[in-house]
């Protein structure tokens, strides 16, 4: 039991610096940094994309993200996941998935037959950061 505790207590602490570690005020405008690039410019994908945004990944959390999405501004609007079906048919969770802010005000999930990145078949999930996010990110 005594040597429990101590791995007990080290483990406490990895996981409180790692949720310390989440800097929300570094995501909110573009670019987001280090680990994140553009989706546009790793994929035939164009730099704005209507409904979404300016996207923006850590390539190691493909296929699901989060991606992170900016308005025209370049103000953090949204946080995607892409989920891929087959991959929750067959069983695959997708857990502790990170997210852009912690603020959220409204949620959309729908299909995706598939684009680059993120070639098959997939549920978009979408975080909207504010009321207004949805709007700005449509045109």
């Amino acid at each position: 039991m005594k040597r429990l505790l101590p791995l007990a207590a080290a483990t406490l602490v990895a996981s409180a610096t790692v949720s310390v570690a989440h800097d929300e005020t570094a995501l909110v405008q573009s670019p987001p940094g280090d680990p994140y690039v553009q989706v546009s410019d790793v994929l035939p994908l164009p730099e704005f994309i209507p409904g979404l945004g300016t996207l923006f990944v850590d390539p190691a959390t493909l296929p699901a993200g989060p991606f992170l999405a900016y308005d025209h501004d370049g103000t953090l609007s949204a946080t995607i996941y892409m989920t891929p079906l087959e991959d929750l048919q067959n069983g695959t969770s997708y857990d502790g998935l990170g997210i852009g802010s912690h603020t959220v005000s409204g949620v959309d999930i729908y299909y995706n037959a598939g684009h680059p990145g993120v070639e098959k078949p997939h549920a978009h999930v979408v975080l909207f950061h504010d009321d207004e996010a949805k709007g700005r990110l449509a045109e």
